[in-house]
């Protein structure tokens, strides 16, 4: 265990080449985060490192930079990347590259993300062009493995990234059997908030005389961060969102499913408050539209499922507000994570109703967080002392059609599909296992928004009551209301 002194080194002084130095200052980051400090020597040494802290921390670059250190001077063979950085989610995924990839042109280094919901053929080109470090969620991975357009062989580095929650989402077996792929002489970096459970199950498995760094407890409140409880009668809570919405500054606005992130976005809309909707039911190209809005400041309210809890990093959000409370205090922590990063100040707001406080101080009191309670109402002082509600304009926001994705040509062979059974590509992929990379806004089991146990989405519709799976085809393949063709003609 790491203890980090009050004078961090220089990043010359732990031991980066002077190319990734500079790059580093042109990017305006001139000192370590703690974390960084703390596990970059170990790192660059070729040690097994285990990383643990406060989320908005810093960890992206303390693994990174140590990886970009090590695999730069050799080209890496077409298929055949040389690292490997596995992330539970799209968004995770792109920040990571969006982070690295300037940093790695510095050395020569060429990047690249394969994640679902993105085309398979840009990927599968990228691959054969040669990746130096490849950032995957491990359902895409695993396709592209089994197609054989990617080989672990070469990998020397790998790292996991938000581990527990690559466990939670069930990603264990998936991660198992591409760990298993690679050498197991090879550096692994495992970063994760906690390091129990699951997790212990890799560490003793894959990590080779581990050195552990904890910046703080995993339950540790941002010093920075205020929390509050705002109880609030139930008749009132759209009125009191439409007020917190209507405030300055960057909001973000957690909501369990993806039915209510949607419903609340039109309601904002309707009385002057323009809002972005994020979830894992959106087109990665919406999802990735939405997140860019939101940073460049073009909508001040971003309202999302826990797809946006983990990993996603957007400078000044100064309040996060959980409409509907965390499901445990994990999902809290990280949740309030998106405010109050590297040393910002921020403010954290749980709006309940009665019969759900104690539950939710029960929550809060396992999460290490004290929060100030209080009842409040539209237009209430301590609501706008704390968060600087507003009232709203009250004239309608004209919602933004999502531009339609554009038709790649006709389709030879009558129009069918001639992917291998049961592969999933484009929004929504899942393996047949029904488990998708990042996108399941609830827990393995639960049904939210019409999705079923299996990751598809079961719409009725046709003659003859028909019923079509979208998605995809698993398997047996669309079923619908034609009649099956000869076996001749497939």
């Amino acid at each position: 265990m790491t203890e980090v002194s009050s004078t961090l080194p220089t990043f010359a002084e732990l031991g980066l080449p002077s190319p990734l130095v500079s790059a580093l200052e042109r990017r305006g980051i001139s000192a370590p985060f703690p974390i960084q400090a703390a596990c970059l020597p170990d790192a660059i040494a070729g040690r097994d490192v285990l990383g643990r802290g406060q989320t908005g921390s810093g960890k992206t670059l303390a693994f990174g930079l140590p990886l970009l250190t090590a695999i730069a001077g050799v080209q890496a063979a077409p298929t055949r990347p040389r690292a490997l950085i596995l992330v539970p989610t799209r968004e995770l995924a792109v920040q990571v590259q969006d982070a690295l990839a300037p940093l790695g042109r510095s050395l020569g280094l060429h990047t690249k993300t394969v994640v679902g919901g993105m085309s398979m053929s840009k990927q599968i080109q990228g691959l054969r062009r040669g990746v130096d470090l490849l950032v995957a969620t491990p359902g895409r991975l695993t396709d592209l493995i089994e197609r054989r357009e990617c080989s672990l062989a070469d990998v020397r580095i790998t790292v996991l990234d938000e581990a527990d929650h690559m466990c939670d989402l069930g990603f264990m077996p998936a991660v198992s059997k591409l760990l298993d792929q690679i050498p197991s002489d090879g550096q692994r970096l495992l970063f994760s908030a906690t390091l129990d459970g699951d997790v212990d199950k890799l560490v003793r498995r894959y990590l080779h005389d581990p050195v552990t760094h904890s910046i703080a407890p995993a339950a540790a409140p941002v010093e920075t961060m205020d929390h509050h409880l705002f109880i609030v009668d139930r008749a009132d809570k759209q009125d009191v969102l439409a007020e917190v919405a209507g405030r300055p500054g960057r909001t973000i606005m957690f909501v369990r499913t993806k039915h209510g992130v949607d419903a609340l976005a039109k309601k904002l809309a309707r009385v002057g408050v323009r809002a972005g909707a994020l979830h894992g039911g959106k087109t990665q190209s919406a999802r990735t539209r939405t997140l860019a809005e939101f940073r460049e400041g073009k909508v001040g309210v971003l309202i999302a499922t826990d797809v946006a809890a983990r990993g996603i990093h957007v400078d000044d959000v100064s309040l996060v507000v959980h409409v509907d409370p965390a499901a445990d205090h994990k999902d809290y922590l990280h949740r309030a994570g998106r405010t109050a990063r590297a040393g910002e100040r921020g403010t954290v707001a749980t709006l309940v109703a009665h019969n759900e406080v104690r539950n939710t101080e029960r929550m809060m009191r396992r999460a290490g967080v004290r929060a100030l309670r209080s009842k409040v109402t539209t237009g209430d002082d301590t609501l706008i002392r704390v968060t600087g509600a507003q009232r709203p304009s009250g004239v309608p926001v004209e919602p933004e059609p999502e531009p339609r994705p554009q038709r790649r040509g006709p389709r030879t062979g009558g129009g069918r599909d001639r992917r291998p059974r049961g592969r999933f590509e484009g929004r929504g992929e899942a393996r047949q296992s029904g488990r998708f990379d990042g996108d399941r806004d609830g827990r393995p089991g639960e049904h939210r928004d019409g999705e079923s146990r299996d990751g598809l989405r079961h719409t009725g519709g046709g003659r003859g009551g028909a019923v079509r799976h979208e998605g995809g085809r698993a398997g047996t393949g669309r079923h619908d209301n034609r009649r099956p063709r000869p076996e001749a003609a497939r």
